[in-house]
């Protein structure tokens, strides 16, 4: 099918685009839906069968195999409904007019379609018109590969295909839907060669696959790395979806210092090694499987996303970097029409300035987390260890990946592993000081339960029982968002993606490759100061070759946008000034660190 827009909607949290394609897939805007939690999907079934007087039958834990069934049921039911919601919008005129006028000036189709709008008033003329030209967006899902947590029945471990990250591959591959699978949180080689097993992740002669695979990364290494791995598998990564490592929201998967820019210019000066790389091994590995070779070489799509906040970015990614798609996210937390964000949340959010947009240790997965200050979940969690009952009750375990105590796993804002660490710390209480002994306990419970606080919001907006969750919500913007500070409307936001309005009111905004050389050198200051109280050679050289791609990437900006011509005119000098002020910076950063380097 023909893509009809620019940009996308990547996945936000757990429950904050857990139903987005139902209400942007009809305006030919691609959206992705967390495949975390099947309880939430399973809420939303029944609400969503219930409000279209669908029979709704209960997939309950019973169920053999029940996670990934209500994956599959959740999934089929939105991709019906859309569907239903697409053909229903051919039908209606009004709904014709939003669905061209949302697409970017440039578009031919809706060249196309104002030149017949202008001749002819006939709607039946213009339907048929519309039959062949105008598609869905894609529903695709994502899944955290890391978060494949074993599970148990009546205490015997059960084998690997019933880990949450392998379940929830089986109840995509067993849906209805054709579209794509974003794998995200690095490789997991037991995951992948389980994908191996369905059908829908191959090509047919033509080179169609029903069910892409789509490897979010945040550098060239770990792409070539993870395509070359599936292409011997005989599965073909048809996306490489580029993240910043640091400008993004959710967890932050930093890398040694190497930024957006020049990683996307090494994913477009290498697209066609990349591409041969691993098709030659696809090729041989379909072969030995005896498996169907297309007549075609398949294409690989290059995306991009995080941080992300003007028109003139937005194309300048496009332009620059021969990106397909890119990725708008946090700004469409503030566009009800789209997302599910709690009134108590939205206005935290509008209110939030840069300090209030932070990188956290909150994450049981140990990974850094963006998070919102004052956010309710952390309300609550403060006012547990008040009473001294520090930690969540964990009613959905997803992330018990923490094998301390025992063999099945505790997740570590749990109640129950709090409780057993800081046992352990008081056990030895006499061995830190005062001070070291808070930093040790604060480490412990500031722990979040995301796996919670992230769902929830889908069930307070569509006023569901959050008896066991609680009302608690966890919210995960980037920085960027701190920039936008109003409701939006759907068509509001995509005229500002498109440049045709402006609704950003902060002039103070950076642009987004400088916003994100500055959050690295904010992340090697606080490496720099970890370091000091345990100084290793294995320390030092990370440090270092942090400040040389730094170096390299200020550089890089630099080069690139000195010689940039009709491109970012009115922020140019502004640019130019703070990346010379981030070389004086990163000078001072090395000499900090030599200096360190002396006394090991």
């Amino acid at each position: 099918m023909q893509k009809m827009h620019t940009f996308h909607i990547p996945v936000m949290g757990i429950g904050f685009s857990i139903d987005t394609p139902l209400k942007v897939a009809k305006y030919g805007i691609d959206s992705v839906i967390s495949l975390v939690d099947d309880i939430l999907l399973e809420k939303l079934r029944k609400m969503y069968c219930n409000k279209y007087n669908i029979i709704y039958t209960e997939i309950n834990v019973k169920t053999e195999d029940f996670r990934a069934k209500r994956i599959t049921a959740y999934l089929n039911l939105i991709n019906d409904l859309a569907k239903k919601k697409f053909e229903e919008l051919k039908n209606d005129i009004n709904e014709i007019k939003k669905y061209f006028d949302l697409l970017p000036d440039s578009s031919i189709i809706k060249k196309e379609f104002k030149n017949l709008e202008a001749i002819s008033k006939d709607l039946n003329e213009i339907k048929k018109w519309i039959k062949d030209k105008i598609s869905m967006g894609r529903i695709d899902v994502n899944i955290m590969t890391k978060v494949d947590r074993v599970n148990y029945f009546n205490n015997e471990r059960l084998s690997s295909e019933f880990n949450d990250g392998h379940a929830a591959v089986r109840g995509y591959a067993n849906s209805d839907l054709y579209s794509s699978i974003i794998l995200s949180a690095g490789l997991n080689p037991m995951l992948y060669g389980y994908m191996e097993g369905f059908e829908d992740f191959y090509p047919d002669e033509e080179g169609k696959i029903k069910k892409k695979i789509v490897l979010k990364v945040s550098d060239y290494r770990s792409a070539f790395i993870q395509g070359k791995f599936l292409a011997k598998k005989g599965l073909w990564v048809s996306e490489y979806r580029i993240e910043s490592g640091l400008n993004c929201g959710g967890h932050a998967f930093a890398t040694n210092g190497h930024l957006l820019g020049p990683i996307l210019s090494e994913f477009r000066d290498k697209h066609q090694e990349l591409f041969q790389s691993t098709y030659e091994i696809f090729v041989r590995s379909l072969s030995t499987k005896k498996r169907i070779i297309p007549q075609k070489p398949l294409p690989i799509k290059i995306t991009a996303q995080g941080g992300v906040g003007t028109a003139e970015e937005h194309q300048f990614l496009i332009d620059n970097y021969q990106v397909d798609s890119v990725g708008w996210a946090s700004p469409f937390l503030l566009v009800p029409e789209v997302t599910d964000v709690d009134k108590i949340t939205i206005k935290k959010l509008i209110e939030a300035q840069e300090k209030e947009i932070y990188l956290s240790d909150i994450s049981p997965l140990g990974v850094p987390f963006y998070s919102l200050k004052g956010n309710t979940k952390d309300v609550e969690k403060l006012d547990f260890i008040k009473k001294g009952r520090p930690g969540s009750s964990c009613p959905k375990d997803y992330v018990a990946l923490n094998y301390e105590f025992n063999e099945k796993g505790l997740c570590t804002a749990s109640r129950q592993y709090q409780h057993l660490k800081l046992k352990e710390l008081n056990h030895e209480r006499e061995k830190f000081s005062t001070l070291e002994y808070k930093a040790n306990y604060n480490k412990i419970v500031e722990k979040s339960c995301i796996c919670v606080g992230l769902g929830t919001p889908a069930l307070l907006v569509n006023d569901l029982d959050t008896k066991v969750e609680g009302e608690g919500v966890s919210i995960c913007p980037g920085p960027n968002l701190a920039y936008f500070s109003k409701i939006l409307s759907l068509k509001k936001m995509v005229d500002h993606i498109y440049g045709r309005i402006n609704v950003i009111t902060h002039v103070d905004r950076p642009n987004m490759f400088i916003k994100e050389l500055n959050i690295y050198i904010d992340f090697i200051k606080n490496k720099i100061e970890e370091s000091r109280n345990s100084i290793t050679e294995k320390n030092i050289k990370y440090l270092f070759t942090f400040i040389k791609n730094l170096t390299e990437g200020v550089d890089y900006y630099d080069d690139l946008f000195s010689k940039l011509e009709d491109k970012f005119e009115e922020t140019k000098t502004n640019i130019l000034n703070n990346l010379e002020i981030c070389k004086r910076t990163l000078n001072l950063l090395q000499i900090e660190i030599e200096n360190l380097q002396i006394t090991t």
